[in-house]
């Protein structure tokens, strides 16, 4: 079934959140008028609840289904993985160029979304999400293909050492003596995984809110 566009009048599928003639959104909300502002309907009272007209009126400011977020998000958050994975980006900026990477693929996808600080964090937000799970996921397989698992194993293994160093108490000296230990070394691992996601979502988040600051200025300006 078609509509009218409410601003070019071209005809529009329905269902379709977005105007493919004029990008005008098309998603309204109905509301009903006074009546002494209303149409009456022929053949019915002045004063019968029919008699109110009922109008659609377009919603400019309508956030977007996260549905339009999910791809830009997860194109930017591929971006930033394989940065770091390939170490040709430290992570810090990576991940807050994704943010900012989101949000202006966002921006170029849905011209006519409104693009705030708040819309710009939760893009940013998702973004670090996807780009936490797949630098996992990218850089267990170049573990596994590049066979670096020893040499992370020793990287950990040293950092442990350097904290067995500033530690003398008995206390310090057996969890420490536990972290050398494999099952130490998983547990290790697992609180390092858990500290990079918190962290690539509020880096994603600040790129995020940065990218919504500039390009929503711009547009404006």
């Amino acid at each position: 079934m078609e509509q009218p566009c409410y601003k070019c009048g071209q005809a529009v599928e329905q269902g379709v959140p977005f105007c493919p003639h004029c990008a005008a959104p098309q998603i309204r909300v109905v509301i009903a008028e006074a009546a002494t502002a209303g149409v009456a309907v022929p053949d019915a009272p002045l004063n019968s609840p029919s008699a109110v007209a009922v109008s659609a009126v377009p919603m400019l400011e309508i956030s977007s289904p996260w549905s339009l977020a999910v791809r830009p998000c997860a194109m930017a958050a591929l971006i930033a993985a394989v940065g770091m994975v390939c170490k040709l980006v430290v992570p810090v900026i990576a991940v807050i160029g994704g943010g900012f990477l989101a949000v202006a693929i966002y921006r170029r996808s849905n011209p006519t979304a409104l693009l705030r600080a708040g819309t710009g964090a939760r893009l940013g937000a998702l973004c670090g999400l996807f780009c936490s799970a797949m630098t996992a996921v990218l850089g267990a397989l170049r573990v596994v293909f590049l066979r670096e698992g020893g040499e992370i194993r020793k990287t950990m293994l040293e950092i442990v050492q350097q904290s067995a160093s500033r530690y003398s108490d008995p206390q310090s000296q057996a969890a420490l003596e536990f972290l050398r230990s494999p099952a130490g070394l998983v547990l290790f691992m697992v609180v390092l995984l858990i500290f990079a996601f918190l962290m690539f979502i509020l880096m994603g988040t600040a790129g995020g809110a940065l990218g919504a600051a500039v390009l929503g200025r711009r547009d404006r300006s």
